[in-house]
């Protein structure tokens, strides 16, 4: 009787061990299943991603989206840096054309499998060339684009109250004291889009960088209104645009930057009235192109059809009206309802940096901007 107790507990013991083996590779599987059909997405907080628009691509995919927002372009590369090498991020939405060199340098993205993007314009791609310009690789896939310029008050700005500028030395003038807001390049995307314009309006070089420099400490000693970011330079301090009606509001400058067709937003918000006008001066605009791309380690296979329906003409042609930017779709444009489209300005020379030169020299551009707006300390 003993011997068979004995003998039941070791044919019970061998049948613990073999299930317990047959689950490792079992749970093993669940994991993978769980990871495979989730998408991990760093952005900012881009309009566009509403929770309609993540609600039908789960709907569609049957992937589960999580949303990581962080504040800008600059705090996505800081995070995928960081985060290099972790696994725990599939897709990166908001880097831009001053952003992405760096990002493909340091190898934290990866080369997307969508369907909508080929790697050259010339092969009949539904994308548009002009947003294919900065980049048109596998590594990054534009979704929507506009251009960085100067926007101005027309009611104060008028050439009676105010002289319109005609170039860019007539705001350190002092008729102009105090009245500029620009985001700070360090920590604002137009902001540093528009350093970047004044680099080539300057005709900047390593050799002759005086202008640059002497421009910006003039600005500085003009008591130039630097702000951390768009939103406070637009909402809080310039008088031409809806910031008026929200909480917090000084409406001290009356030029800031911003893009050249935030006088149409601005419009198609109040009915085809504005009182705002961008300042189309050459070479002291800068087209900015926002992409999504597949990140280092992740799901590429789930960023990839996210890419594909990011991309695709229901999604990509609101645009306009759900993150106030451009299309990137061939054939598309901002909307003629409430003066959006007359009201935009497409700047007639706008600055030429390539992203090569953006991200080899940045690190460089930003000390001597900073060098220049200090000078005075």
């Amino acid at each position: 009787m003993k011997k068979n107790l004995i003998s039941q507990k070791n044919r019970l013991s061998l049948l613990i061990v073999v299930m317990l083996l047959l689950m490792i590779p079992f749970s093993g599987c669940i994991g993978n299943e769980e990871q495979d059909n989730e998408l991990v997405i760093i952005t900012y907080d881009v309009l566009a991603l509403t929770d309609d628009m993540i609600q039908q691509f789960e709907n569609e995919s049957g992937l589960s989206v999580t949303l990581v927002k962080l504040d800008d372009a600059g705090s996505i590369l800081d995070y995928l840096i960081q985060n290099e090498g972790t696994e725990n991020i599939d897709l990166a939405i908001g880097l831009d054309n001053t952003y992405l060199q760096t990002a493909i340098n340091r190898g934290v993205l990866t080369e997307h499998q969508a369907n909508i993007l080929s790697a050259s314009p010339s092969q009949n791609t539904p994308i548009s060339e002009a947003a294919l310009l900065p980049y048109s690789g596998s590594l990054a896939v534009p979704f929507d684009m506009g251009y960085v310029c100067l926007n101005y008050d027309t009611s104060i700005v008028d050439g009676e109250n105010m002289t319109v500028p005609t170039n860019l030395w007539n705001l350190t003038e002092e008729e102009w004291r105090g009245k500029v807001a620009i985001p700070s390049p360090v920590s604002s995307s137009p902001g540093r889009a528009f350093m970047l314009a004044t680099l080539d309006y300057f005709s900047y070089s390593e050799d002759s960088s005086d202008s640059f420099k002497q421009w910006w400490s003039a600005m500085e000693e003009n008591d130039v209104i630097i702000t951390s970011g768009w939103t406070e330079a637009y909402e809080t301090h310039y008088s031409g645009g809806y910031g008026e009606w929200t909480e917090g509001y000084i409406g001290d400058a009356h030029i800031t930057v911003s893009y050249c067709h935030s006088p149409g937003v601005e419009s198609w918000y109040n009915e085809n009235w504005t009182k705002s006008a961008s300042l189309d001066l050459p070479q002291s605009s800068f087209f900015q192109v926002e992409y999504a791309a597949a990140v280092t380690g992740g799901n590429v296979e789930a960023a990839s059809e996210f890419i594909d329906y990011l991309l695709s003409e229901q999604v990509n042609s609101q645009m306009p009206e759900q993150n106030l930017m451009y299309s990137v779709l061939e054939g598309e444009d901002l909307p003629t309802a409430n003066g959006y489209r007359y009201h935009s300005t497409v700047p007639s020379e706008p600055a030429e940096i390539s992203m090569q030169e953006i991200a080899e020299n940045m690190e460089l551009w930003l000390q001597q901007w900073n060098s220049a707006m200090t000078s005075g300390d």
